[in-house]
């Protein structure tokens, strides 16, 4: 890539964060926000990955955790353009995860697998994260488990939990809480294991949406 490629995707990575974050004013304030180190350390260490220097790469993603406050993308992680995470406290992405062009998530989202134990009775080289669509968007502490796909378009909404594939423009809303529980009754009812509730059909239209969360 030369410098002039070089600065059009640097500038193009300022104006998305300014873009999807009101309160960044300038492109030199963008520079500090989490999304831009996250990022291009992950571009460095994904490069790394790539050429088999794994001892480097993770090395790169440790120093870019501790600078983003908990923004763990594991080198191996597959990131499309126009990646934003918002505040960014506690992000983790895994090995295998596919992320789409222009999706957003926000702190406290986990893009995981299931476990060890199953894993390791996978295929070798087979997924084992979530993919996620282009221009999805993922709430604050949603949990997004397994080699499932989450479609284009769709919206994960706050605390979701996520085991299973997504069809594409859909909304994925978790539980809502029961605020002041009166009678035992009412406890033993909200303590029910409640599934999360998939909307599908519901074009993702960017802010609109968030409302319905």
């Amino acid at each position: 890539m030369n410098a002039r490629a070089l600065l059009r995707v640097i500038t193009a990575d300022l104006d998305m964060v300014m873009d999807r974050d009101p309160s960044i004013l300038s492109r030199s304030e963008a520079l500090l926000h989490p999304t831009v180190i996250a990022i291009w350390g992950h571009r460095v260490s994904h490069w790394l990955h790539l050429r088999g220097h794994r001892r480097g790469a993770r090395l790169v993603m440790v120093i870019a955790r501790l600078l983003t406050g908990g923004i763990e993308i594991h080198p191996g992680a597959t990131i499309g353009r126009g990646f934003f995470i918002d505040h960014g406290a506690g992000v983790v992405i895994g090995e295998t995860v596919v992320v789409g062009d222009d999706v957003t998530i926000f702190h406290q989202v986990t893009l995981g697998a299931v476990g060890w134990w199953h894993d390791n009775q996978r295929p070798e080289g087979s997924r084992r994260h979530p993919k996620l669509g282009d221009r999805v968007v993922v709430g604050a502490n949603a949990t997004i488990l397994g080699p499932v796909t989450i479609g284009h378009d769709s919206v994960v909404g706050a605390q979701a939990l996520v085991i299973r594939d997504v069809p594409a423009d859909s909304r994925v809303l978790a539980p809502f809480s029961i605020p002041n529980l009166k009678s035992s009754r009412s406890v033993a009812k909200a303590a029910r294991p409640r599934q999360s509730v998939v909307v599908a059909g519901q074009k993702h239209k960017g802010a609109a949406v968030f409302p319905s969360w």
